[in-house]
């Protein structure tokens, strides 16, 4: 596995969110559309990207090359819960590192921000996701059917989840 690590995303990583936001093999599996995405918006997401409500890091390697971005969302402090969310580059896929900053971003939110609960959701005919969601400690929760139309065809969408408890018992 590749040695990675978190940080906040700086504007030296557009190119790179860019490739994979464009990348038609990763994005084809997101609601955004991608003719949307442009410098301008990428830049105001970096400008953005640290909030109460979410908190949205680079994934980077040792020579601090940015990879993808993984993200806690909709942070609730009250609930003590937050929604995950990754995109890597393609040319990190396979190579540990969404295992790692997964890890990692599971450690901030359980240890650091003290949640109980870090969910998501995923097209479920996104097979590749949710077996890599299983295998980072994500558990099914459950499928909303037909829940969301993209480009003309009806998709259900898959909810995982993984509990602070479990984090501890299955990560550390």
């Amino acid at each position: 596995m590749m040695g990675i690590h978190l940080r906040p995303l700086q504007e030296k990583d557009i190119p790179g969110m860019l490739e994979w936001m464009h990348d038609p093999e990763i994005n084809c599996w997101f609601r955004f559309d991608p003719d949307q995405m442009t410098r301008e918006s990428a830049a105001e997401f970096i400008l953005n990207s640290m909030t109460d409500e979410s908190r949205h890091y680079a994934v980077a390697d040792e020579a601090d090359e940015y990879l993808g971005t993984i993200s806690l969302e909709h942070i609730d402090p009250k609930n003590r819960h937050a929604m995950y969310a990754i995109s890597l580059r393609a040319c990190v896929h396979g190579s540990g590192a969404a295992m790692a900053a997964t890890r990692e971003v599971l450690r901030i939110a359980f240890d650091e921000l003290g949640l109980e609960r870090v969910f998501l959701n995923v097209l479920a005919d996104n097979v590749r996701a949710r077996k890599f969601y299983e295998k980072a400690g994500f558990r099914y929760e459950g499928c909303f059917r037909r829940h969301l139309k993209l480009r003309e065809v009806w998709h259900d969408w898959a909810w995982y989840a993984v509990l602070k408890e479990e984090y501890h018992d299955g990560n550390n």
